[in-house]
């Protein structure tokens, strides 16, 4: 039982989390509908600002939205694969954070391949990079925190 106690705190939260992010793919987040969401709102915050300026934002946002997403996965698989051993938390080794991002760069390009299927949504490498920069953020801010926490 202590094997599936363990699953479910550790790989669960991954396997969610990229079932999240797979569901984010779909044409309900595309971004023909994210506009009709975030131009509104950055319209009653900026009421005089040109259209051009909007759609630069709401551009910026859903790329940030892109990397933040896979930031939160690296860390979930980072957690799950340095799982602690009792009490004692494992020592970091970039050798496990290289592999973290491979692991993300991986899922990217097969979400981006997924989205390649779907109507009003297309695949871009860019966008691969954007989540495997995010990836790399996450496991930077994750090994700070630890740092300042005084876990390595």
């Amino acid at each position: 039982m202590l094997w599936v106690r363990s699953f479910l705190k550790y790989w669960l939260p991954v396997i969610l989390w990229m079932l999240i992010i797979f569901s984010l793919s779909s044409d309900t987040i595309s971004s023909q509908h994210s506009s009709r969401l975030i131009g509104p709102i950055v319209h009653w915050l900026f009421p005089n600002m040109p259209p051009k300026n909007v759609e630069g934002i709401v551009f910026l946002v859903r790329k940030c939205a892109h990397g933040t997403e896979y930031a939160i996965f690296a860390v979930f698989v980072w957690c799950a694969r340095n799982k602690p051993a009792g009490n004692n938390l494992r020592s970091w080794r970039w050798s496990e954070a290289r592999l973290v991002v491979l692991l993300a760069m991986l899922y990217a390009a097969t979400d981006e391949l997924h989205q390649a299927f779907v109507p009003n949504r297309q695949s871009s490498v860019v966008d691969v990079l954007i989540d495997t920069l995010g990836a790399v953020l996450g496991l930077i801010l994750l090994r700070g925190f630890g740092r300042w926490r005084k876990y390595w």
